[in-house]
């Protein structure tokens, strides 16, 4: 049995050992650092289909729908998202980007076992978890429409890619519902002949351009001081001033960066290392990898050093006691920074109805 297949399989079996009374949220969240490898300078990225080759039918529909919430994801808001993000702000080129952590390599990494919620997740687990935090909302329902297009869209990507890397013609097979929502790292997930000799389900479970790709670590410990600097000179002008970023109609096209609209403490970009990684690989927007590494760090913790939206995962207690729960990490919650108040004390709302 492969290695992590066998792990998660343990992981499954000691949560059924603890009883089906214990809930996800009750479980500790060890909140351990993911592990990832700096991009190869001869990475061979895969590369999907035109969108305008997705079929006609039920199933390019969901595909096309999980294209247009991902873009435009402020089409759930006052229902599933809280804030003035969409998707594609951190995903970038509509998710097809290597190295912003794109769909297609995402989809084919999951079901994985997140430490975040002590278990292991399916893909539209992971989806969930995105609205819960990223987008400062509500998880959508099991077998939503929202959840089933959103992995349509992202398993579209990931089986054309393959297909053509493999010389695989035709259409990309359609799956169940059902099926779509479990993701694509699992020995019963349903591949072309010629991709399944070509790969292995850990070599597709990490295709180079996955994740945010890890940056050496600063020289200098990291400074929310010299990052400011940072951000005057490359970020203000797109984020603006105190990163509420730019509205126009009341519709925002460059998004927030911390304050009430933006993602939440509970959200894996407020961590400094996840920010600086992402921001030295695709930031500024159209011109990345401008900054050096030390910058990145710099104006990563710049920005996470900011009253955002709580930690959905405060319900009672003390922020004290939820930064010794969950965030034992490179981040600011429970912390006072410059002898600022103590980051989390005074939040934003959590999925707030829109101003």
């Amino acid at each position: 049995m492969n290695r992590n297949l066998l792990s998660q399989t343990l992981s499954g079996l000691l949560l059924i050992a603890l009883g089906n009374s214990v809930q996800a949220g009750e479980l500790p969240d060890k909140q351990a650092e993911l592990k990832l490898a700096a991009p190869s300078p001869d990475a061979e990225y895969l590369k999907m289909r035109a969108l305008s080759t997705i079929p006609q039918g039920a199933f390019g529909d969901k595909v096309r729908l999980g294209y247009q919430l991902f873009v435009n994801t402020q089409q759930l808001r006052g229902k599933y998202v809280g804030n003035e993000l969409n998707c594609v702000n951190c995903h970038m080129d509509a998710g097809r980007k290597a190295n912003a952590s794109p769909l297609w390599a995402a989809y084919l990494a999951y079901p994985a076992y997140r430490k975040k919620n002590d278990k292991v997740n399916s893909y539209q687990e992971r989806i969930q978890g995105c609205f819960t935090y990223s987008m400062n909302g509500k998880a959508p329902e099991s077998g939503s429409e929202p959840l089933v297009a959103l992995s349509a869209y992202s398993y579209w990507l990931a089986m054309s890619g393959l297909m053509d890397k493999y010389g695989v013609a035709g259409a990309v097979p359609e799956l169940s519902d059902e099926e779509l929502l479990k993701g694509g790292k699992r020995e019963d997930f349903v591949l072309p002949e010629a991709i399944a000799k070509a790969t292995s389900l850990d070599e597709r479970a990490k295709l180079p351009g996955r994740g945010f790709p890890a940056i050496p670590k600063p020289e200098q410990a990291y400074s929310p001081a010299r990052g400011e600097q940072v951000y005057r000179a490359h970020c203000q002008s797109c984020h603006g001033e105190n990163g509420e970023g730019v509205a126009m109609a009341g519709v925002y096209s460059l998004p927030p960066l911390w304050g009430p609209n933006s993602f939440n403490w509970g959200a894996g970009m407020h961590r400094v290392n996840t920010a600086a990684n992402f921001i030295y690989e695709n930031m500024p927007l159209g011109k990345s990898i401008q900054l050096s590494h030390q910058d990145a760090w710099d104006v990563a913790a710049f920005v996470v050093s900011h009253e955002r939206p709580q930690d959905p995962r405060l319900k009672e207690g003390k922020v004290a006691d939820l930064a010794e729960r969950y965030h034992k990490h490179q981040g600011y919650y429970g912390q006072s920074v410059a002898e600022g108040v103590v980051l989390g004390t005074q939040s934003y709302p959590i999925n707030p109805a829109k101003q």
